[in-house]
């Protein structure tokens, strides 16, 4: 019984260090593939439901709607540039769901992309994520007037 338990206990612990090798590759091949002009590749790597959310306020889109986004930056030879600087992964207790923060060196300086995956047959699929700029604090009140009339229009929008 010891055994079979310490055997139990074995496999999951590479199963997850598996999966974790495996979510890395896939985001770094995501983030590849746009780097590399790669639309099709690209989104094969999300779930047909997926959400992606911008870092503008206004940017909250299913995949049809992030594909029409992205497709005039592809198609022009030139989408976005985005790699890790590190990543966190965890896992659902029964390995089926994974979520993830990482922070990324692009073209806007540092960003934090954050997401949700999941396994879909042996594969990880992303079901949503999540792209912020991140923003030092000491630098919080100047970013903020900078944005402050554009945001302060939407925020009246959405109230109504």
């Amino acid at each position: 019984m010891k055994k079979l338990l310490f055997f139990l206990l074995l496999a999951t612990t590479f199963a997850t260090a598996q999966d974790k090798k495996d979510i890395n590759v896939m985001l770094d091949n995501w983030h590849k593939a746009a780097a590399d002009v790669q639309f099709d590749n690209y989104f094969s790597y999300l779930t047909d439901d997926s959400i992606y959310i911008g870092t503008d306020a206004t940017e909250n889109w299913n995949k049809t709607q992030f594909k029409a986004f992205a497709k005039p930056y592809f198609d022009k030879g030139r989408a976005w540039s985005f790699t890790a600087l590190e990543r966190n992964i965890y896992f659902s207790k029964d390995g089926k769901t994974a979520w993830f923060d990482e922070l990324l060196n692009t073209q806007m300086k540092i960003c934090r992309g954050s997401g949700v995956l999941v396994k879909d047959k042996n594969s990880w699929k992303i079901k949503h994520y999540v792209l912020s700029m991140t923003v030092p604090n000491d630098n919080s009140d100047e970013v903020t007037k900078i944005k402050a009339p554009i945001e302060d229009a939407l925020i009246s929008k959405l109230k109504k």
